[in-house]
């Protein structure tokens, strides 16, 4: 390339440096708005564009056809300069071979971004990342187009490619803004559709062209380009919902919850069901069941389905295998017009490290920890998120936001928490590093829980964000003004893992493990706890709920039913993962749909109706869920029966109402069993697991009982009852 001196007019340079044009024409140049664009030159200004591969390019009014200058050909082909006497508004005129195009100029726009918005972004709390960063749709002096975003501090040069521009880098490479390390362009005429990348030079090359950390949509998997997509617009019908939301969800509520996957709950020959599909079917029979609330495994897009979503790559984008963000938005109105609450699972713990996802984002750990031994997680072959870095904590807390207002989700669970509050989490002695004051909390994480859970009090109000957290750190689900977590509830892993253990063992070696069924009650009011059987039991080799149970058919679809009544009427909300109810017996397949065949056969059809029953009742009896939280809403009368692993229990409401509740998980009938209950009078049977509707064997009460003058159990008054075989149930006393 030759050194020759620049063309000048009036003392200034019309061409440039020939270093600046190597730069463009390596795609290395920092700063192309220095060199591209208008420029004023003293006494007019002077233009200059690099178009790859065009022919010719003209400078044409804004407002008409008229032709202002023909742009010449500077130091090499494909770059175009020319200069107007007086600064103006203009538009490119581009003759490419395959056609011409006219466009304003994307160099002409000034920054792009405000001050404010670079401030809250580089101090971790701008809220409305969503409608900031990434592609943003918009006008921009009337002149309409896409304004994007990214922050990538410490790479040389990014550019945004796409077929708009043959995924070319030299042609839309990006501003810095200094010191907050974001890149801006407005590419004028782009319209929503359009597919694109970053491309990233870091300090030691080229990488792999990224997708937009704050894509709003994506393509199809395996595609794996971001899609411009205009902000959600929908016109939301759920005004009653959401007015009611804080009281439906609250811990003297009732609240059961029904876990789904959306892409295996129903398919159509093998192709997955679309959020319409699912509005049509799902909420449905989620309504007939009873049900409060859907919990979505994750449905930000993510590149491998095998994951099941928990290793997504956008956090602001519903995955496209189900449809636009329209219909999802269409999907969460219908179930709240069907009085029906929508959960998303959400991963603010790790990320994959797919080469067009946020791993060495800029050339540098900049969205994880730069140590493996704090930012690689050896479970799961992912990134662990720096949340200590501040504008990744506030990357994440819009994200979780972005879900809640745009999308009117009423609650997060956040996945492995535990993993997030521990250094050393599934590592052994010399693979952690520890926090600063030489312990394993960290401390970076639990601050923004913190912050997370008080951000969302106050920004979605009704709103819940539950942890699911298997260890024994402390309130979790208490106020982080005392130190808590400030988590609306906890999942109760302790419970879950104790029960199911026990329920699995042989009725005569039950006996032995009795305890394992009244433990939970020891903390079951330390935290607000949520009951989860969920997709993680049945996966695995874990064998489906069903076929963990022991014995032949007939006592495997009565250790289910009775296992599912337990978990109905003890303290904390529920959860049952789908396929659950009817008694699946392989184990779930995210590549298949359920086996809705076996609700054909009266046993699974009999667990159905059971599940269905069990929330119908819970709904009803105010004792079931209104002092959860409470040890004053649990009342033991007999938890030592090991001999015949029998349980007995009062729930009690806030009104003082008590319900009774009987377990026998022998297969063995147990007549006469006296038990005593606070008040005289007759007492209805409101629940028996063993009933004939639901495929068991029919022993029971009658239907009522009469209360006896005869104390017992600390009681002034008792039953005497028939247990029936590996069954629970329940009954209250008839009102006067």
């Amino acid at each position: 390339m030759s050194n020759r001196p620049a063309l000048t007019l009036s003392g200034e340079a019309l061409l440039p440096s020939d270093a600046d044009v190597e730069a463009l024409v390596r795609a290395e140049h920092g700063n192309p708005f220095a060199v591209l664009g208008p420029h004023p030159d003293g006494t007019g200004v002077t233009v200059r564009a690099y178009l790859p591969r065009a022919l010719r390019v003209d400078l044409i009014a804004r407002d008409s056809d008229q032709v202002l200058s023909s742009m010449d050909q500077g130091q090499v082909p494909g770059f175009f300069f020319t200069r107007m006497d007086k600064p103006q508004p203009y538009r490119l005129r581009i003759r490419w071979a395959s056609g011409e195009q006219i466009t304003e100029d994307p160099y002409s726009f000034g920054e792009l971004l405000g001050e404010m918005d670079l401030y809250l972004f580089a101090e971790g709390n701008h809220r409305h990342l969503g409608r900031c960063f990434g592609a943003q749709v918009m006008e921009i002096g009337g002149v309409p187009g896409v304004r994007f975003a990214v922050w990538a501090p410490n790479a040389r040069r990014v550019s945004v490619v796409g077929s708009f521009n043959s995924w070319d880098g030299r042609r839309h490479p990006m501003r810095l803004r200094i010191p907050s390390g974001v890149w801006e362009i407005f590419i004028p005429r782009l319209e929503p559709g359009e597919t694109y990348k970053y491309e990233i030079l870091g300090q030691h090359g080229l990488l792999p062209q990224r997708a937009d950390p704050l894509a709003l949509a994506t393509e199809l998997p395996p595609g794996t380009a971001s899609k411009i997509a205009k902000p959600l617009q929908h016109q939301w019908r759920d005004e009653a919902w959401m007015q009611q939301r804080a009281a439906r969800q609250a811990v003297d509520a009732p609240m059961s919850i029904y876990e789904v996957h959306a892409g295996s709950w129903r398919r159509d020959n093998g192709r997955l069901y679309s959020w319409h599909e699912l509005a049509e079917r799902l909420i449905p029979y989620v309504v007939e069941m009873g049900f409060t609330h859907i919990e979505l495994m994750p449905i930000m897009e993510h590149p491998f389905g095998g994951s099941w979503g928990y290793q997504p790559l956008s956090q602001f984008a519903p995955s496209a295998r189900y449809g636009t963000p329209q219909d999802f938005a269409n999907f969460i109105d219908a179930c709240h017009n069907a009085n029906i609450g929508v959960i998303l699972d959400w991963v603010p713990a790790h990320f994959p490290t797919d080469a067009h996802g946020l791993g060495d984002f800029d050339g540098t750990a900049l969205y994880e920890y730069a140590h493996p031994f704090e930012g690689f997680h050896q479970d799961w072959d992912t990134f662990i998120y720096n949340l200590g870095r501040t504008e990744v904590h506030g990357f994440m807390l819009a994200s979780a936001l972005h879900w809640l207002r745009e999308f009117h989700v009423d609650g997060l669970r956040v996945d492995a928490v535990a993993s997030m509050l521990y250094r050393d989490y599934s590592r052994q002695e010399g693979e952690w590093i520890p926090n600063r004051y030489g312990g394993r909390e960290n401390l970076e994480a639990i601050d923004f829980l913190r912050h997370l859970n008080d951000v969302v009090a106050q920004d979605a109000p009704g709103a819940m964000v539950i942890a699911e957290e298997s260890t024994a750190f402390p309130q979790v689900s208490g106020p982080t003004h005392e130190g808590g977590l400030g988590f609306s509830y906890k999942w109760n892993m302790g419970w879950m893992h104790d029960t199911l253990e026990y329920i699995q063992e042989d009725p005569i070696h039950r006996s032995y493990h009795h305890d394992r069924m009244t433990f939970g009650l020891i903390y079951a009011f330390s935290e607000k706890f949520v009951l989860p059987i969920s997709h993680d039991e049945v996966v695995h080799g874990k064998r489906a709920l069903l076929d963990k149970m022991p014995g032949d058919r007939w006592q495997k679809f009565a250790n289910l039913r009775a296992y599912l009544s337990f978990m109905w009427t003890h303290p904390g909300k529920k959860l049952l993962f789908m396929g659950c109810e009817f008694g699946q017996w392989r184990e779930w397949s995210h590549d298949h749909e359920l086996d809705w065949f076996l609700l054909n056969e009266a046993d699974h059809e009999g667990a159905r109706v059971l599940v269905r029953d069990l929330n119908r009742l819970y709904r009803q009896e105010p004792a079931l869920y209104e002092r959860d939280s409470e040890p004053g809403g649990f009342q033991w009368l007999i938890g030592d029966d090991r001999a015949n692993s029998v349980f007995s229990w009062l729930r009690w409401s806030a009104s003082g109402q008590p319900l009774l509740i009987m377990a026998n998980f022998t297969p063995v009938v147990r007549k006469n069993y006296r038990i005593g209950v606070p008040i005289a009078g007759p007492w209805q049977e409101v629940l028996n697991s063993d009933a004939a509707c639901y495929g068991g064997s029919n022993v029971g009460n009658g239907g009522q009982v009469e209360a006896e003058q005869l104390a017992s159990h600390g009681q002034p008054v008792s039953l005497n009852l028939t247990l029936p075989p590996l069954a629970v149930i329940a009954l209250r006393p008839v009102e006067g």
